[in-house]
């Protein structure tokens, strides 16, 4: 089994620490390597097969030349089906021509539907605590699919195949967001950098950066790993949604009273928010952050839908599918707090779920290894359980 590419990958010969600390949201970073080590993440044949196999609507498959999004009409038919009614089907011969024509390949959250790039994907949800999207590019051509752009994401950009001109123009308004006060202007001059991407290599964008990327007249792959770090303003919405428990933030605001009505209730609501604001203010919303985010889905066909949950024996592998599970230590507990679900197990349960934190596959014989005083019978219900909450699967 090919090892899954993580954040120290990336970022290599940084270490993920100090990625976090000096380059994590502050400017663009490159990461040389070598050419085909992201090969087996995903190959033409693959991309080739989902263009086939699947029903792919407008906009998540879409192609874009010159700066404009080409009519999806004009390569692509709906087709009559007997249940679902109309769906898209690719034609071949017009999608093959634009491409030709020099527009580029959009395909959004590809780590869905090809596996390699879907572990890649809960890996680096994993070390990098946020939710994670990618998309693929892919072009043939000399010119840009989209003219010069800031994303509302941070991203990572790794080139598969070919490679990729890039010019990035800096930035003009600071961590700007989706949902903002003004838009950022435009930049002025020359870009600040500009450069080939090669094949193995992997480019950090944080978000509000100014780019624009061309083809370079050859075949080219890459995948944009989008994610969003978490935000004064997530944490004030959070906190809005917190407060609804409490009986005085869910009271009509006295609109018809006298002032000193309405300047008692502020003084009121100041208080209870002030309560709420104690040191551990952000280490509570990230850790409920973390908790809350959903496991990836992963059936575990076909004994996840037997009695027996597992296949039988020990000689097989299973993984966690909440990327950003925790484990809260009590007197003779451990609980296993992930997508939105808080399970408590004896503390005996302990070694098992900590390494199945990281979300790869492990060897059920191993695990048991790690737990010596669980007994066979014992494991397998363990597992089983959190089979039953979606949490586990076959790997």
């Amino acid at each position: 089994m090919t090892a899954v590419p993580g954040l120290a990958d990336l970022v290599a010969p940084l270490e993920a620490g100090q990625f976090h600390s000096d380059v994590l949201g502050r400017a663009p970073r490159r990461f040389t390597g070598r050419p085909g080590r992201f090969a087996s993440l995903l190959r033409w044949t693959d991309l080739d097969r989902v263009l086939r196999q699947h029903r792919l609507d407008f906009p998540r498959l879409r192609l874009a030349l010159d700066g404009e999004v080409v009519p999806a009409h004009s390569y692509t038919e709906m087709v009559q089906t007997r249940r679902t009614g109309l769906v898209p089907r690719v034609l071949s011969a017009p999608f093959a021509e634009r491409l030709r024509a020099g527009a580029t390949l959009v395909l959004d959250s590809v780590n869905e539907l090809v596996e390699p790039v879907g572990d890649l994907a809960a890996r680096l949800e994993h070390d990098l605590r946020e939710r994670v999207q990618v998309n693929l590019y892919a072009g043939w051509g000399t010119t840009h699919g989209f003219d010069v752009h800031w994303d509302d994401h941070d991203a990572f950009i790794i080139q598969i195949a070919g490679r990729k001109r890039w010019r990035l123009h800096g930035i003009t308004r600071p961590a700007p967001l989706q949902r903002d006060v003004e838009l950022p202007p435009r930049p002025e001059g020359e870009p600040l950098e500009d450069f080939l991407l090669e094949d193995g290599d992997v480019l950090y964008v944080p978000r509000g950066h100014w780019h624009d990327v061309s083809a370079v007249g050859e075949e080219s792959l890459h995948l944009t790993i989008g994610f969003n770090p978490a935000t004064g303003v997530d944490l004030v919405a959070w906190l809005a949604d917190q407060v609804r428990a409490d009986e005085l933030f869910r009271e009509d605001l006295p609109r018809f009273a006298g002032p000193g009505d309405r300047t008692k209730r502020a003084a009121q609501l100041r208080q209870q928010i002030a309560e709420l604001m104690t040191d551990d203010l952000v280490d509570r919303f990230l850790s409920d952050r973390d908790a809350q985010a959903p496991a990836h889905p992963r059936i575990g066909l076909p004994w996840s839908a037997t009695a027996g949950l597992l296949p039988p024996g020990d000689d097989f592998a299973v993984r966690l599918l909440a990327p950003r599970a925790a484990l809260e230590d009590g007197e003779g507990t451990v609980a296993l707090v992930a997508a939105g679900k808080r399970l408590v197990f004896a503390a005996i349960a302990r070694p098992v779920l900590a390494a199945l934190l990281d979300g790869s596959p492990h060897d059920v014989r191993v695990l048991a290894e790690a737990a010596p005083s669980l007994d066979g019978v014992t494991l397998r219900a363990l597992l089983g359980e959190l089979v039953t909450q979606g949490l586990l699967s076959t790997a």
